[in-house]
């Protein structure tokens, strides 16, 4: 006669292979079949086990992945880990100065009093845990206060027993094929690791390096920003007053403020002039890029009436227009509204988008300024007959130093930071900037500012 139990442990294998390890496994007598169901009951636990630790590994995984905090990571650990491994404690430390020293991160204890916190530090040389990465492998330490009488110098195993703690477990955290630093987990009780696998908590460690290196490597490129940004704030700095001194002297020679000149000797003012010009520019172009990165451009905001203020910038940028022989219009809808917003910041955006325009087209062309409301912002935009842009290089347009294959048609120079800068002004005042381009058919490049209550 068949045993039921047959039938009920092939019941019990077929739901843990659908996930449900909780599954009621009976045993009856200790037969040879009742040692199947022991088996099988003891699986169950396993696997649910194993599972849960998989599923927890998978959350510490994307929690790196989506670039949270080490702190956040950690504390999530701590308190994620309890219904499947033991602990009471965990320390994060890390090597620092060369790998010389070893400082601890983080820590978190169920003791009343923390012993060892953040910034607690020793050399690396002579210690025990010089072994563990010489070997690259975990170390486990049963009985704390007996490691103590042994090692009665080591300060830091003093401190977690005097915290409470009995035995501990400290794995290696290694990143990119270097030894970065060790998480310590600890416990109450003597003799808590004896049995553990201890896989599993090289793997915690394991995830937990990436966002280590992750977080080192960011703040690395943060160093070298602010180093950049403070190296371009003083050259460019240094060099405006001289450009700027040069120019005005120039101008003074080219008028015979001092002394009669040539009509030669003036066209060569002229070219010198512009040069100079130029460079003033770029320079400008750098302290503004350089402002905008640190947070330190000042923005002054007043009410302003656009229709004047659009007037004024074409009085202005028609003059450079007709020096190119190109013929620069205006079309501004009726009754625009005032805005809040920095005219010379603004006024800043609107010439870089004109003159762009004039660099990049053609003698005899046309250049369209246009204004109009929509919803609540107006859109003023800038079209150009110039040459366009390849569909394929349209992305690199607001990127500092950006550049693409078209070049000005007169051998203009350019820092390809104006667009850039343009961008972070506009999105400073609440708008956005967009721009439309056809390689051989021209450009258009529209700004939007919102329409505010004063």
């Amino acid at each position: 006669m068949k045993d039921p139990r047959i039938t009920q442990y092939r019941d019990a294998a077929i739901r843990m292979k659908s996930g449900d390890f909780r599954v009621d496994v009976p045993i009856g007598a200790e037969d040879e079949i009742g040692m199947l169901g022991i088996e099988l009951r003891e699986l169950g636990q396993m696997l649910e086990k194993k599972f849960a630790e998989i599923d927890i590994l998978a959350k510490v995984t994307e929690q790196v992945n989506a670039g949270l905090s080490l702190d956040d990571v950690l504390n999530q650990v701590y308190e994620s880990f309890r219904p499947i491994i033991p602990y009471n404690r965990i320390g994060f430390s890390l090597l620092e100065e060369n790998g010389t020293i070893v400082r601890a991160r983080w820590a978190h204890s169920d003791a009343p009093e923390l012993k060892i916190t953040k910034g607690y530090e020793a050399p690396l040389q002579g210690s025990s845990l010089q072994q563990i990465i010489e070997t690259g492998k975990p170390r486990i330490l049963n009985d704390l206060e007996d490691y103590l009488k042994n090692h009665p110098n080591s300060d830091s195993t003093r401190l977690i027993v005097e915290e409470g703690m009995r035995s501990s477990l400290t794995c290696p955290l290694i990143a990119t094929g270097k030894h970065i630093g060790f998480m310590f987990f600890s416990s109450f009780a003597p003799h808590t690791y004896e049995n553990v696998h201890v896989q599993f908590f090289m793997q915690i460690a394991g995830q937990l390096s990436v966002i280590v290196e992750k977080g080192r490597l960011y703040q690395q490129l943060v160093e070298l920003n602010e180093l950049k940004n403070k190296f371009l704030g003083i050259a460019a700095h240094d060099l405006r007053n001289p450009i700027g001194i040069v120019k005005g002297y120039i101008e003074m020679m080219k008028h015979g403020l001092f002394g009669e000149v040539s009509q030669p000797q003036v066209e060569i003012f002229k070219k010198v002039e512009n040069t100079t010009g130029n460079m003033l520019n770029m320079v400008n172009d750098l302290l503004d890029i350089s402002a905008i990165e640190t947070g330190k451009l000042v923005m002054n905001p007043k009410e302003v009436d656009l229709t004047a203020f659009l007037n004024e910038s074409y009085e202005y940028n028609h003059l450079i227009a007709l020096q190119k022989k190109i013929e620069l219009k205006m079309e501004l809808e009726s009754n625009l509204p005032k805005l809040i917003m920095d005219p010379e910041r603004i006024n800043q955006v609107l010439t870089n988008l004109i003159t762009n325009a004039i660099k990049f087209s053609y003698p005899g062309t046309v250049i369209l300024v246009k204004a109009h409301r929509e919803d609540d912002s107006v859109h003023i935009s800038v079209q150009d007959q110039g040459q366009g842009i390849p569909e394929d290089e349209i992305s690199k347009i607001f990127q500092d130093f950006g550049r693409t294959s078209v070049r000005p048609t007169a051998g203009e120079k350019s820092t390809g930071l104006g667009l850039a800068i343009c961008k972070r002004m506009v999105e400073a005042h609440g708008g956005r900037i967009w721009m439309e381009s056809k390689a051989g058919e021209g450009s258009i490049f529209t700004f939007s500012l919102p329409v505010k209550k004063s």
